[in-house]
């Protein structure tokens, strides 16, 4: 597939490779690379997926990496709910009961 230039994309490239960690770090992080994601628009003329290519972000940063999507979506999330913390006040009440206030219907 030929993607075309201006078309919105996301790139990856590693920051640093696992032994240009910091010392410090904890061993499980330490042993993986630095890895970034980031979406723009395509600079370069056409590319294909896998391309090195160069995008410009939308604050205006120009950045080299390796093309992964085409229009891709914005995407977030905090991860696998932790069951032990999904107890966690199970038993208090809500904050506006507990300051006398009536909970929004």
């Amino acid at each position: 597939m030929e993607i075309k230039k201006g078309a919105w994309v996301q790139i990856h490239y590693i920051v640093l490779n696992p032994e240009e960690r910091a010392s410090h770090l904890p061993e499980d992080t330490k042993k993986v690379p630095f890895e970034v994601r980031i979406k723009g628009f395509l600079e370069d003329e056409e590319a294909e997926i896998g391309d090195i290519v160069t995008i410009k972000t939308p604050i205006g940063r120009i950045v080299k990496g390796k093309l992964e999507k085409v229009n891709p979506k914005y995407e977030h999330n905090f991860g696998e709910p932790i069951p032990e913390l999904l107890k966690v006040n199970k038993d208090k009440l809500p904050l506006s009961e507990d300051r006398g206030e009536k909970p929004p219907a």
